[in-house]
Order: C-alpha cells, then structure tokens, then sequence
C-alpha cells in the first residue's frame, strides 16, 4: 500500500521535519536527564493496606484513555455509512480482525460474541496505552523537595507501565475465563477440571492457574516499563536529536501494538483453554 500525500501536507510534514531538527540540534547543549526518571508518583488514601497507594498518572492517564474512546465512538456511530469514510473502515476492519481471531479460537459458536466484547475492550484500551508511549508528553517525577514536571523530554506515561494495571487485566481474564466455563459446562463439571487427570493434580492444577495472570501481566509490564526506561536513557545520550523518533516510534508503537495484541491472544486462547 503506497501513502500518497498531498502537496500541502509535504509542506507541512518537511516544515515540521527541519523545524524538529534544528530545534534539536540548538537544544542538544542544554539537555539534562529528567530529574525524577524511573521513579514512581505515590499518593496516600484512606484505604487499609496495599489499596491506600494510588498512581495518580495511572489514574489519570486511565481516564484519559476511556474519554477519548467514548469520543471516538460516539464520533463512529454518528458517521456510520453505507460508504464507509477512512475512519470507519479502519475501525470496521479492526473489528473485524478481532472477530475473525476470536471466532476462529473460540469452540462454542453462542459464546463468540461475549468473548469478542470482553476482549475487543482490552484490546482497545491498552493498545491506546501502550502507543501512549511513543508519543512526547507531560510527565511527573518525584523527587526529594516534591514533584518534578517534565515537558516533553519523556513520552506519555502509559497505565500498561504500571503493574497495578496489568495485574488488573490479567485477573480479569482469569476470572472471566471461569465465568464463561462454569457458563457452558456448569459449576460441577467445570469444578471436576481442577481434578483432571487425578485429584492428586489439584495443587497443581491451582498452581497453574496461578501462574497465569502473573505471566500475562509481567510480560506487558516489562515490555512497556522496560522499554520506557530504555527509549528515555537513549534520547538522553543523543540529546534528543533525530534518534528520540525513532526510538519512541518503535517502542510506543511498534512494540506497543504487538505487545496488546499478545495480550489479546493469551486472553483468548486461555479463555478457550477454559471451554474445552
């Protein structure tokens, strides 16, 4: 597929281009490593144990994240056509991707549409958080005297960088994937599977189950944390100059878009594992 661009938008694409470029170059003198980087924003609330920290940027980048798509889909529904516009046939072949590889995956034919929308969701927000990662932002860093506020020497903060996140997902799957099981199969039959091939399976069984939502969230984790910390030290040494494009382009989104759609996979398949 060719891009074909008009003759303004190569104007404004080479103006943008040697604009980025030269303001680079005269800034490169003065750049400092953010002062904060790699550090968490915690806030206190009234709530007992581990559930009275919060991420505030989680919070609010979480936020962010769900207006923008209620936005786009209000924008969707109210500019669906019979001939269909840009917007609505990349959202539609989206969609339909996803369908496909659920119904592909999926054995039970009345359980493909609930699947779908379970999954489609997840897919939706973290593919959208995790790009926030290749985009330059606002970021906030504490450091001893308070908090620091970096314009635009980091990119986004992405809620997928934030393991709280993750876990949340990843338990989620888990416990969808039993709704959908004791759904088909019934609560008995569904119970008997913990005791597949031999009760003498049972711790196993569990530990297995366990082991699920920690592998499905550690590996969005360090993909999108890692690579975070990785893209900032390396604009660092190249002074932000022509490498941060590229490096915040092929981990925000690059690696941002396979990585939610590995997530999606491991969602589906361990879903069907469960129906089976």
């Amino acid at each position: 597929m060719k891009l074909h661009f008009s003759k303004a938008e190569k104007i404004f694409l080479a103006s943008f281009f040697a604009f980025y470029l030269a303001f680079a170059v005269w800034n490169a003198g003065s750049v400092q490593f953010p002062e904060g980087a790699g550090l968490v924003w915690q806030m206190h609330i009234p709530l007992p144990s581990i559930l009275g920290t919060i991420n505030p940027m989680t919070v609010i980048m979480t936020i962010s994240i769900i207006i923008l798509w209620i936005i786009m889909g209000i924008k969707f529904k109210k500019q669906l056509s019979k001939i269909p516009s840009r917007f609505q046939s990349a959202i539609e072949l989206l969609l339909s991707f996803l369908y496909n590889l659920v119904e592909s995956t999926i054995p039970v034919s009345k359980l493909v549409k609930p699947v779908f929308y379970f999954v489609s969701t997840l897919f939706l927000f973290i593919v959208i958080a995790n790009v926030l990662g290749g985009i330059p932002g606002i970021t906030v860093s504490p450091i001893n005297n308070g908090l620091s506020l970096n314009f635009f020497t980091d990119t986004w903060y992405s809620p997928t960088a934030d393991l709280n996140t993750n876990v949340t997902y990843a338990v989620m799957v888990l416990i969808a994937s039993y709704v959908f099981s004791v759904k088909h199969k019934g609560l008995k039959q569904w119970a008997k599977g913990f005791l597949y091939p031999s009760p003498f399976m049972l711790p196993m069984n569990i530990i297995g189950e366990l082991s699920r939502p920690i592998s499905h969230s550690f590996r969005l984790f360090g993909n999108i944390g890692g690579g975070a910390l990785i893209a900032l030290m390396l604009c660092y040494l190249t002074k932000y100059t022509i490498v941060p494009v590229v490096i915040w382009g092929f981990f925000g989104f690059f690696i941002g878009v396979i990585q939610a759609y590995v997530f999606t996979i491991l969602a589906v398949a361990y879903i069907s594992a469960q129906l089976e």
